[in-house]
């Protein structure tokens, strides 16, 4: 907990793109300020193509920002990581309870739906980070970019377990592979991380960012005296150049100053 009050002051941004390949978009992106002063973040990334991945994903972002727009602040972090829990097995709920009855259709259309959620909550001196699939968090710092999330991908396993390098990973086939979505299974596995917060800034975003930019790229576009929302549609554009391989999810907070 912090030892007194800390008020933010900065800008922010979001924003989706369907990239160069895809022809639907199934990312979603959010950021929100709350009258306690509190910042909210989150980037939904759904899974199912026809399978409607982008309602999985919309249906995320609508039931957190909802969420968020009722929460009380806790001053707490035990507290503050419950409301987490909370929401994403509401979410997971919905999720799985919409692809279940559809399952037991004569024609399913919503077998394999999910999304990815990363999400960030900035509050009293401290940010937790909540992430379930491969959307990610960064934090630069000193014009340096901080992975704050680990991948629950069947590749980011191997490498985590030495199986194969880092290196392997970026070209293995089954680097989409993931092992943990929103709604894919009726229980819930998240990861909640928690970090001492200094006005920083924060980046959420899809893998159809960081497959397409390397994060010494990413780092120099947040690194310089734009406004947030012409940084996040740089990145956009920069992604797209390298060849726009998937949908791109970006949320951006940018803290001015704190006091």
């Amino acid at each position: 907990m912090a030892n007194r009050e800390e008020i933010y002051h900065g800008t922010y941004s979001y924003k989706t793109d369907i990239g160069r390949v895809r022809k639907s978009n199934e990312d979603q992106a959010i950021v929100l300020m709350n009258s306690q002063n509190e910042i909210f973040m989150a980037v939904c990334d759904g899974m199912g193509g026809a399978s409607k991945g982008d309602v999985a994903s919309k249906l995320a972002i609508d039931t957190l920002s909802a969420a968020f727009k009722k929460k009380k602040k806790y001053n707490s972090r035990y507290w503050d990581k419950s409301w987490f829990r909370h929401v994403s097995k509401t979410i997971n709920h919905k999720i799985y309870g919409m692809g279940n009855r559809d399952r037991s259709s004569s024609e399913p259309k919503s077998n394999g739906m999910g999304t990815t959620m990363v999400a960030a909550l900035i509050t009293s001196g401290h940010l937790l980070i909540a992430n379930i699939g491969d959307s990610r968090a960064y934090r630069l710092n000193h014009r340096k970019l901080e992975s704050l999330t680990e991948d629950q991908t069947y590749v980011a396993y191997l490498v985590r377990s030495g199986k194969i390098t880092p290196e392997a990973a970026l070209t293995h086939p089954d680097r989409h592979v993931l092992m943990n979505a929103l709604g894919i299974y009726p229980s819930l596995s998240i990861s909640i991380n928690d970090y001492e917060y200094h006005g920083e800034t924060i980046l959420l975003c899809s893998d159809g960012l960081y497959n397409n930019l390397q994060e010494n790229e990413i780092a120099n576009i947040l690194s310089t005296d734009e406004r947030s929302d012409q940084n996040v549609m740089t990145l956009i554009a920069t992604a797209n150049h390298a060849g726009g391989s998937d949908n791109i999810g970006i949320a951006l907070w940018e803290c001015i100053a704190h006091d």
